[in-house]
């Protein structure tokens, strides 16, 4: 049985793991981390020095501003992570790089099993298509999202950006030049509304034809599956850098 801490308990995403985790019977969540710490089935602490249980993984979907607290919790413990925050700036990310030296650290924007086929599907696109075509992205989200845009376009940017082999320009916005598209720059483009769980899609624009590549999230259980399918996989694992890409293969 794999004993696993939920960090950002009373959040509404964690509350979906609780879920998926109690409708299995290979792993239990046995603590987690939140300012509020009203739970009838699980220990909920404000600060991770006062965890009193064992536990062989954390899953984290908290607040970037909590980055520094969970890593060195993380390292100190020698406890794999399975990091599904996003919004996280370019400092951040080289500490959890770092931290992945010293602990198992599971990193993606997406725990979604279908994204990261997209993320895929997308390399092969650029792979076959090459200069000839525009790459536009396109990501909606619920209203309450507030990073953008989503880290989830940056990956599917980057994605498209490793199969050219080039630098690429990010352009998030084009209102205030007038200007041609040039061919070194990937359009990334962002919606908030209402209760859209998560909406991507990529625009190959080529001479006469147009090629999309798209992926719909229906319900926040997507991702709830990927981050416990990553916590179990994760038990055990030596220090490194891990993402969707182990666990699929």
């Amino acid at each position: 049985m794999i004993r696993i801490i939920l960090c950002g308990s009373n959040g509404k995403m964690c509350k979906v793991i609780q879920n998926v985790v109690n409708a299995r019977n290979d792993c239990r969540i046995v603590a987690g981390i939140d300012l509020n710490t009203a739970s009838e089935t699980f220990p909920i602490y404000k600060n991770f020095n006062d965890i009193k249980e064992s536990a062989d993984v954390i899953i984290d979907f908290t607040n970037p501003a909590l980055l520094d607290n969970l890593l060195s919790f993380s390292v100190g413990q020698s406890l794999p992570v399975v990091i599904a925050t996003t919004g996280y700036d370019d400092s951040q990310k080289i500490k959890i790089e770092q931290a992945s030296r010293k602990t198992a650290v599971f990193f993606t924007y997406n725990m979604s099993l279908g994204i990261n086929l997209l993320a895929n599907l997308a390399k092969k696109a650029a792979e076959v298509l090459g200069d000839d075509f525009d790459v536009e992205i396109i990501e909606k989200h619920h209203n309450q999202k507030i990073d953008a845009p989503s880290g989830t376009a940056l990956m599917l940017a980057d994605a498209v950006c490793e199969e050219m082999g080039k630098p690429m320009k990010y352009e998030y916005d084009r209102h205030s030049k007038r200007e041609k598209r040039t061919k070194n720059e990937i359009g990334i483009h962002s919606v908030r509304g209402g209760t859209i769980v998560g909406e991507h899609e990529i625009i190959f624009a080529g001479r006469d034809e147009i090629i999309s590549l798209s992926h719909s999230a229906r319900s926040k259980e997507v991702f709830a599956v990927g981050a416990v399918n990553a916590a179990v996989f994760m038990k055990d694992k030596p220090a490194g850098m891990y993402t969707m890409k182990e666990l699929i293969e």
